[in-house]
């Protein structure tokens, strides 16, 4: 059998896992920070089904979903399903949550469902500490406000609890490598784009004549979906699953900053504050042995 990709294997290896996560951290919020700045001209529904659609086509290009599909196993498929409907489903949550809550908090409540799996993976007193200390940091990081909008906790909480899916399900494509892992994400990702196919089309039909919102809808899509999902699969197959999700403890802070910087959401001393303790507990855990 002829693999229509290869490499990433060899590529994931020869960097350091954390370089990888750094990379996805912060495409993984970049992305929807210029999303953010398209739903008044698309409409949230419409920026998701762009995400998607764009991801999809891209990775078309990049690997083979129908033979991966055809050549799974009927588990292997129904990884391929899963992944994809949580992709479609946390993807349009997440934009809804956007709509309305600040992207840090949205991150902070995504990385409160994978404590859990963190828990999961401790072997260590270090790691003990450190998993102590990026609690604390993310919940400095969640405002006292956070309880005005209920409808954007609504989709916040969906998108954490399906967050929390796509660590999982991630983690087992990634099982038997880089390649296989970013093949059947590929998979994966067009499946998702079926499921959404009639929720977004919508929207996104109103702007298909103005090719500046069609070029930014794609961009949206790669640096949301390509980028980071590809960054996570190179990672995902050298760490541990509770490393991992420790690590995500990252995408708070990155968001608030990224955040800062796209959005103008200007962190508070509070902010910094929580910041820090998430880098400090980050930087003292360790990988179990």
């Amino acid at each position: 059998m002829t693999e229509k990709i290869s490499g990433y294997g060899k590529i994931a290896d020869r960097v350091p896992p954390h370089a990888w996560f750094g990379v996805s951290a912060v495409f993984h919020y970049l992305g929807p920070s210029f999303a953010v700045l398209l739903f008044p001209s698309v409409g949230v529904l419409g920026v998701a089904w762009f995400r998607v659609a764009s991801a999809a086509a891209v990775f078309c290009i990049l690997t083979s979903p129908v033979r991966v599909f055809r050549e799974s196993t009927w588990m292997g498929r129904g990884l391929l399903v899963g992944l994809g409907l949580c992709l479609a489903v946390m993807n349009t949550s997440f934009y809804l949550a956007l709509d309305t809550l600040p992207m840090s908090l949205v991150a902070a409540m995504e990385f409160i469902g994978t404590i859990a799996v963190a828990l999961y993976g401790l072997r260590t007193g270090r790691n003990l500490i450190a998993l102590i200390l990026t609690v604390s940091g993310v919940f400095v990081l969640v405002d006292v406000v956070w309880q005005s909008d209920p409808w954007g906790l609504f989709w916040s909480t969906v998108n954490a609890a399906l967050f929390v899916g796509y660590i999982v399900l991630g983690h087992r494509a990634a099982a038997e490598g880089a390649d296989r892992g970013v093949e059947r994400l590929g998979a994966a990702m067009v499946i998702a784009f079926l499921a959404l196919l009639p929720v977004g089309i919508a929207q996104a039909a109103t702007v298909f004549t103005n090719s500046y919102l069609v070029l930014a809808g794609i961009g949206v899509g790669v640096c949301s979906s390509v980028i980071p999902y590809i960054c996570d699969q190179l990672s995902m197959s050298r760490l541990p699953r509770g490393s991992f999700a420790l690590m995500l403890a990252l995408l708070p802070a990155t968001a608030t900053i990224i955040a800062a910087i796209v959005l103008s959401q200007i962190p508070t001393l509070r902010d910094l504050i929580g910041i820090a303790l998430v880098m400090l507990g980050v930087a003292m855990h360790r990988p179990a042995t």
